[in-house]
């Protein structure tokens, strides 16, 4: 069903859940053909229209898998997660049949060590991330935010008020704070990819990227009044 070396591979998603069926449907957005995998009947019969493939078959077993094909796939997701054994196994066949990226969601540190150890190239916590980033919106000036496991950050933040009625080269945003200002956004308009020259003004947002550390030092510094008020007149 699905050949190795293509352009746009067919991505095998295991698990059906508000995860799985997410990582799914934004797939299929992208233009790329999904084969989606889930024990639970009702979950294969409510998605059947709206992925490429969608087969009821447990993910443990590994007769089962091996007749759908898995080892053509280069890329599952294991959208498993709360039950870990299930998981894991399905993590232990899909390494076995030597699918060559494998997406692994974990519910906790332990778990994602197990799926680590067992062979997932990449383990995702989601409710940990969005937990994150939420938790970093509402306690500072960030709008959104993002953090990567290597230390790196990107965040969307209000201007703080040394960059006001004046040009980034002005500010020396970058040397002064170590981060870099990818886009500015004035209200109304879309975002322009930061320049030298580009103007900053109070109410403007930015989208930066850094170090955890110095991202979030420089989003500390904006103000989240004046831009309400702009919004608010």
């Amino acid at each position: 069903m699905a050949r190795k070396h293509t352009t746009k591979p067919v991505v095998l998603i295991v698990g059906l859940g508000r995860f799985g069926s997410a990582v799914a449907e934004s797939l299929v957005n992208q233009g790329i053909e999904v084969m989606a995998v889930d024990e639970d009947l009702e979950h294969v019969q409510r998605f059947a229209s709206d992925f490429t493939h969608t087969v009821q078959a447990d993910g443990t077993d590994g007769v089962a898998m091996r007749q759908l094909g898995v080892e053509q796939f280069d890329r599952a997701v294991v959208a498993i997660g709360s039950d870990i054994e299930a998981s894991v196994l399905t993590t232990i066949t899909l390494v076995e049949a030597g699918v060559r990226e494998i997406w692994a969601k974990a519910i906790t540190r332990k778990h994602g060590k197990i799926l680590s150890s067992i062979g997932a190239h990449h383990v995702i916590y989601p409710e940990f991330t969005m937990g994150q980033r939420v938790a970093h919106m509402v306690s500072g000036g960030m709008n959104d935010y993002i953090e990567f496991e290597d230390g790196f950050a990107i965040a969307r933040t209000f201007a703080p008020p040394e960059t006001w009625g004046r040009t980034l080269a002005e500010a020396g945003v970058r040397s002064r704070h170590r981060i870099t200002v990818v886009g500015v956004k004035r209200a109304g308009t879309d975002f322009d990819y930061a320049l030298p020259e580009t103007q900053v003004e109070q109410g403007d947002e930015m989208v930066v990227s850094g170090t955890t550390a110095d991202v979030e030092r420089f989003s500390g510094l904006s103000t989240i009044e004046a831009p309400r008020a702009r919004r608010a007149g």
